[in-house]
């Protein structure tokens, strides 16, 4: 557990808790600049309107050093109308453009906002599938929520208002330096102790924003794992264990959080501190300035008035960049996929044929752990496969890679003499698809959650496809048909039926080649053997890999193989399989109760 940490303790983020990569400095100030760019007339109109309202703020402190002038030379023709209209003047266009300030920062942020969230989406979507299965609830769901928010509130506040406070501070001092330039290098004669102190801080504070990011995602990942799987820690007695992990898990956040509070706790009342200096500076060195005849007594005023109007600039411009810090940890954290996008693959590859082949494939979900051996297997278009053998033998792992989820730790998977490795997700999905035993219905009519699989689908490809799966006897039922809602708060589908939308998604893709995972696995013997059938007249023609420890389907299949620790230990028909007196044939005759 870390406590406070001393201040040349500079804690580095821990990498155990996230799975997908965190995006690295140069990608994330490319994307900021990318941004940048694309608002660049908005960003342009902010600091434009910002700057007419900080030179309309200054009119008072002018007004204000002239009128001491005129009194301190004697001066009876003050004309006080004069001055009270033109600050009223001042006020009504200070007040008129600082509205148009926040609008147009609200504006931008938000616009911004809404290309962050859209490009985070788009690149999600278009990740290999075997990295989001390897990337845990955990860390995406604190990626799409926590880090989102953090977000939000830098696009919609930070950003515009650093850029206000950075060209509010630019003016005054500006301002200052054209009525006594001496007086604005008094104003700067705090900038050392507030330089030491933000690098002091800013040493310090992205690496603890980022471990504490990281470490809330840890305990996400420990809770939303513990209640995904409550029954089996329940069964398992692994309750107090599993309290035990969100205990640590929370531990080592909060320590986090209350080092990031220690940073806080120090540089505040440093930049307290720094407006004290800027002011006692100049009201020092212009008063001796004015005793020596070398300064005004109205300039001393007005650079007075200003120095002190920097209090606010400075203090947003290192509140917001505090912020930016944050969300620079964020921001590094959604930008990350871009990096996993750049090793996805080759565009330009593309299959030609639909054979699928692996040669010498081994596979391991831990280094130095491989679940797949030197597997080779051939899988000729129009070929059914069944992949058959133990629990834990390898199956799904080597079903997953066939339909191009994993990427092989050596060896190669191809399509048509092109390798699914190098291949961009989108195009793997146009050829090949999965459906396992992992189903989801999203919240929307049925009708939606159909066209999933292809926007354009008409109502009657809609119904044909449901029919196809065995599904539309129970999905005219419904009370409004496919403009029925279903999912969380709609009309709750149960695991088998949710299962047939699954598949109807699958007939409506269309690939050419499926692996299909113990895809009837929710539904019992008999509708599951009918929907076998059903899907057989559907996927004539196509390349299918099954996954099943039901034996018929293997008995219906061209072609099976026998997965044994990691390794195909039988390959053939049926008939020859069980000619041969193998592990297929202790098989098939277990399942038949033959001993």
């Amino acid at each position: 557990m870390i406590g406070l940490a001393p201040p040349e303790y500079d804690p580095a983020a821990p990498r155990s808790a996230t799975t997908l990569p965190v995006g690295s400095p140069t990608t994330v100030r490319s994307y900021a600049r990318a941004l940048l760019r694309r608002h660049r007339r908005a960003f342009a109109l902010l600091v434009g309107v910002n700057t007419v309202a900080v030179v309309a703020s200054m009119t008072g402190p002018y007004l204000l050093g002239a009128l001491v002038d005129r009194i301190a030379t004697g001066t009876r023709e003050l004309h006080p109308e004069r001055m009270l209209a033109l600050f009223a003047l001042a006020l009504l266009v200070q007040a008129v453009f600082m509205r148009l300030v926040r609008l147009r920062g609200a504006m931008l942020g938000e616009e911004m906002l809404a290309d962050l969230r859209e490009d985070f989406l788009v690149r999600s979507v278009r990740l290999p599938p075997g990295v989001l299965e390897r990337a845990g609830t955990g860390d995406l769901l604190s990626r799409i929520t926590t880090d989102v928010d953090r977000l939000a509130e830098a696009m919609r506040k930070a950003v515009p208002e650093l850029a206000v406070g950075v060209v509010w501070v630019a003016l005054l001092l500006g301002g200052m330096a054209a009525v006594a330039p001496p007086l604005a290098l008094a104003a700067v004669v705090a900038a050392p102790l507030l330089l030491a102190g933000a690098r002091w801080y800013f040493r310090r504070a992205p690496a603890a924003y980022r471990s504490e990011a990281a470490g809330y995602a840890a305990v996400a990942a420990a809770l939303a794992e513990t209640v995904d799987a409550g029954r089996t820690v329940e069964a398992h007695r692994l309750g107090a264990r599993r309290v035990a992990l969100s205990e640590r898990r929370i531990r080592e956040w909060t320590a986090w959080e209350r080092y990031t509070l220690y940073l806080r706790t120090v540089f505040l009342p440093v930049i307290s501190l720094t407006h004290a200096v800027v002011l006692v500076a100049v009201l020092l060195i212009g008063g001796v300035l004015v005793l020596h005849g070398r300064l005004d007594v109205g300039q001393l005023t007005t650079g007075a008035l200003l120095a002190q109007m920097l209090v606010d600039p400075i203090g947003i411009v290192i509140r917001w960049y505090d912020e930016l810090q944050v969300a620079q940890v964020s921001l590094a954290r959604l930008v990350g996929v871009r990096e996993v996008e750049a090793d996805a693959g080759d565009g330009a590859v593309r299959p030609e044929g639909r054979d699928v082949r692996a040669d010498e494939v081994r596979f391991g979900y831990r280094e130095g752990v491989d679940v797949l051996h030197t597997v080779s297997l051939t899988v000729a278009p129009g070929t059914r496969l069944a992949l058959v053998g133990p629990s834990g033998a390898g199956k799904s792992t080597l079903g997953r890679l066939l339909a191009g989820i994993y990427a092989p730790g050596s060896g190669r998977v191809t399509l048509g003499a092109a390798e699914l490795a190098r291949m961009p997700a989108e195009r793997v999905r146009e050829h090949v698809a999965l459906v396992n035993q992992e189903h989801h219905v999203f919240v929307g009519s049925l009708r939606d959650n159909l066209r999933l699989a292809r926007a354009g689908a008409e109502d009657g490809e809609l119904w044909a496809a449901l029919h196809a799966v065995g599904a539309d006897a129970w999905a005219r039922g419904l009370p409004e048909e496919l403009d029925t809602e279903v999912g969380s708060g709609g009309r709750a589908l149960t695991p088998a039926q949710a299962q047939q939308v699954a598949l109807a998604r699958l007939v409506l893709a269309d690939p050419h080649t499926l692996v299909l995972d113990e895809a009837t696995s929710l539904l019992d013997p008999r509708a599951a053997r009918h929907l076998e059938r059903s899907l057989g007249r559907v996927l004539e023609g196509r390349t299918v890999v099954a996954i099943a420890h039901r034996l018929h389907t293997a008995h219906d299949a061209d072609l099976i193989a026998v997965v044994e620790d990691g390794r195909i230990a039988e390959l053939g028909t049926h008939d020859e399989l069980v000619a041969t007196g193998g592990a297929y044939a202790a098989l098939w005759r277990s399942w038949h109760g033959d001993g």
